[in-house]
């Protein structure tokens, strides 16, 4: 995402977080990084809008003085598709962290501790036994010398 010299300070201030945007596709997805100047744009929601919907209020949190300067922005290109495109600025060396604590909840509740989550080690051993099964000439043990294998068919 690109924005004019005149935005940027807006933005790295955190005064000005969406955008308006005209194209005939979204060239951005949701939490997606992009870079500027120094640091990042992140994305947090992408909405399709109709022309209908831009108004004084949203220019002036575009970064704009009016609707009718943010639309002689916008339209640059053969687009027809308007999009309000709504970010956080991420300073450099700065961590990002979901805006909404229902996420952290959730992906909490997606993994949980014990029997629905496999353990590293126990789906390692399920991916040698697969192994295993397919290829009959390996050793039950699974331990393999590659070095040894590969001398000897050359000595051969």
């Amino acid at each position: 995402m690109l924005f004019t010299k005149r935005l940027r300070d807006g933005i790295r201030r955190g005064r000005i977080r969406c955008s308006v945007r005209i194209w005939t596709r979204p060239h951005v997805k949701v939490g997606g990084r992009y870079r500027m100047d120094e640091g990042q744009i992140v994305v947090d929601s992408i909405a399709s809008i109709e022309i209908a919907d831009i108004t004084h209020d949203l220019a002036r949190e575009s970064g704009f003085s009016s609707a009718k300067d943010l639309l002689q922005t916008a339209k640059h290109g053969s687009g027809e598709n308007i999009y309000l495109i709504r970010f956080h600025y991420l300073r450099p060396g700065a961590w990002d962290v979901p805006r909404d604590r229902s996420v952290l909840d959730r992906d909490r509740n997606d993994e949980p501790n014990g029997s629905d989550r496999q353990s590293r080690p126990h789906r390692r051993s399920t991916l040698l036994q697969r192994i295993r099964r397919s290829s009959p000439a390996l050793p039950r043990d699974g331990k393999v010398d590659l070095t040894t294998r590969w001398s000897r068919r050359r000595r051969d």
